[in-house]
């Protein structure tokens, strides 16, 4: 009889639990001995639970602090580290492999294949090649056609499992009462809210089986909302890749964003409006390149902002988007470039950081004028609150998609400015209807 292999599962709180419950989970010729967790605060020294993690983990799997990886190999006699978390750098991820395999363990990608499940309708996935590219405008933008078409569909996004694990299986959002009753994180409302705002239903959670069983029930469409630069969890019928031209090169330098574009059939390159030339056309020949036969489309970003005229020469906190500025790695958002359109004085707000926001500045030296919207957890919201509140400014322009007023209290007005999708070479409206005659109107 063969020797269990045992195996730790390196992950962010997302991608890893999905490679988990498809590839391991019932598998008896592996055994996890641990996750490890990055990127997300406050997600460590929590226990992957025995409802999820089903019969072979009676007690469950303990979920680790990404540095004390080497301690756990050592500790555990580990054979294999499955590397499962993504918006990473090449150089990142071979830091990565060098650690593991300097202490005795292999290191160990699983392929898309073995980790996409199949869905019993059509699917259109949106991914991208960074954080921030435009997933969510745009998939906001695909689900309007969807709804003026008359099909029924449900958005599947990619996994904030940031909580009580326990009550996190399966997640149904279908009002914005429902962030409420989940208890989501910033993080998670700035996923969902725009999209309940438009009156789409959205599923996620850590159980993708269950989550596309119950999404499969009501929907004639399923719409892949991905995060970070992640491939899908469910196998596309059309595989849509956002890139961003700010970043021109990217698509080339983070891992898996090549993989997203080797099985794109359209790639989108967004904010024309705002990007130089030379980045556009540096980002379509690499796209060109990697991915010959995808179509590729021309997009702009324009920023709509509710109360411009109050804006102009007026001292502003302008708050983007945290995962986008953090890891993400752009060093503004919407809010940002409305301030500086509306001819504000942006007030830097890192002298008056407070709590844990100390910290993300410290980690995040590239960013300077803006605030990242941090709130993993309520500890983490009162003291984005309390920075807010410090600043001395007239207004706070916020890049964030929510509406920050539901989350805190501040006397100061709050002015929201938010990107759009808008076409401008190429029709992705035409493609998603050609999409619907042979997947959906044929049957």
């Amino acid at each position: 009889m063969s020797k269990k292999k045992r195996v730790v599962i390196m992950g962010a709180a997302g991608r890893d639990f999905h490679n988990f419950n498809v590839y391991f989970k019932n598998n008896s010729d592996f055994h996890i001995v641990a996750f490890t967790a990055a990127q997300i605060p406050n997600i460590t020294d929590r226990i992957y639970p025995a409802r999820l993690a089903g019969a072979l983990y009676p007690q469950g799997i303990p979920i680790y602090i990404e540095e004390e990886l080497p301690r756990i190999i050592k500790k555990y006699n580990v054979d294999s580290v499955i590397f499962s978390y993504s918006d990473v750098s090449y150089d990142y991820i071979m830091q990565r492999v060098s650690l593991v395999l300097s202490h005795g363990a292999d290191f160990v990608l699983l392929n898309p294949e073995d980790t996409m499940l199949k869905s019993k309708v059509p699917v259109i996935a949106v991914c991208a090649v960074r954080t921030g590219c435009g997933k969510s405008q745009t998939t906001r933008y695909i689900g309007d056609i969807l709804k003026n078409q008359g099909i029924k569909f449900a958005v599947i996004r990619h996994p904030m499992p940031y909580g009580d694990l326990r009550k996190q299986g399966v997640q149904k959002f279908s009002t914005l009462d429902d962030l409420d009753k989940h208890k989501c994180t910033i993080e998670e409302r700035e996923e969902y809210e725009p999209h309940l705002e438009r009156g789409f239903t959205v599923f996620a959670g850590a159980d993708y089986k269950e989550i596309l069983k119950q999404a499969e029930k009501e929907s004639e469409v399923i719409l892949w909302d991905g995060g970070n630069n992640d491939y899908p969890f469910i196998k596309p019928d059309l595989m849509i890749v956002l890139a961003d031209p700010h970043r021109a090169g990217h698509e080339l330098l983070y891992y898996p964003s090549q993989i997203c574009v080797h099985m794109a059939d359209v790639v989108v390159i967004n904010k024309i409006n705002t990007a130089k030339k030379k980045d556009i056309e540096q980002v379509r020949e690499n796209i060109t390149a990697l991915a010959p036969k995808a179509k590729i489309i021309l997009t702009a970003s324009p920023i709509f902002v509710s109360e411009p005229q109050r804006i102009k020469n007026k001292r502003v906190l302008v708050v983007e988007d945290g995962p986008t500025v953090t890891h993400g790695g752009a060093s503004f958002g919407a809010g940002f470039l409305a301030a500086q359109k509306y001819e504000a004085i942006i007030v830097d707000p890192r002298p008056y950081a407070k709590g844990s926001l100390k910290k993300v500045f410290q980690e995040y030296t590239h960013l300077r004028r803006v605030l990242p919207a941090m709130g993993y957890g309520e500890r983490q919201v009162q003291e984005l609150e309390q920075t807010i509140n410090a600043c001395p400014v007239d207004i706070v322009i916020t890049g964030t998609p929510i509406d920050l007023s539901r989350i805190i209290t501040t006397k100061k007005p709050i002015i929201r400015a938010r990107y759009e999708l808008e076409e401008k070479s190429g029709s992705l409206e035409k493609i998603i209807k050609e999409f619907l005659e042979k997947f959906v109107h044929s049957s």
